[in-house]
């Protein structure tokens, strides 16, 4: 789902308050990872995420791997950590 620069704004502001739910680590992109980031999409439609200093993987690349294998759509990359999006068709939680 590509979103329109005024949703990612939105969504950003959104995600200004919200805590760190979903780290990267030194094993990379997990299917684990891949797993808890699934989860957190469906309960949460939005989260945010962290790549620590001594993962293999940059934000960006994180971020795009995990858009890839959910189905979400990247909200913003901020130093090390990233937001991304994927709406609930069955109980959508975030209007935009």
């Amino acid at each position: 789902m590509e979103l329109t620069n005024k949703q990612r704004a939105a969504l950003r502001a959104m995600a200004n308050t919200l805590p760190v739910i979903l780290y990267i680590g030194k094993e990379g992109v997990t299917d684990a990872t891949v797993k808890e980031g699934y989860d957190a999409l469906k309960a949460r439609e939005l989260i945010k995420c962290s790549v620590q200093q001594n993962a293999p993987v940059s934000p960006r690349e994180a971020s795009d791997i995990l858009c890839e294998k959910l189905g979400a759509s990247p909200v913003q990359v901020i130093g090390s950590k990233f937001v991304l999006y994927r709406r609930n068709d069955k109980n959508p939680k975030i209007e935009i």
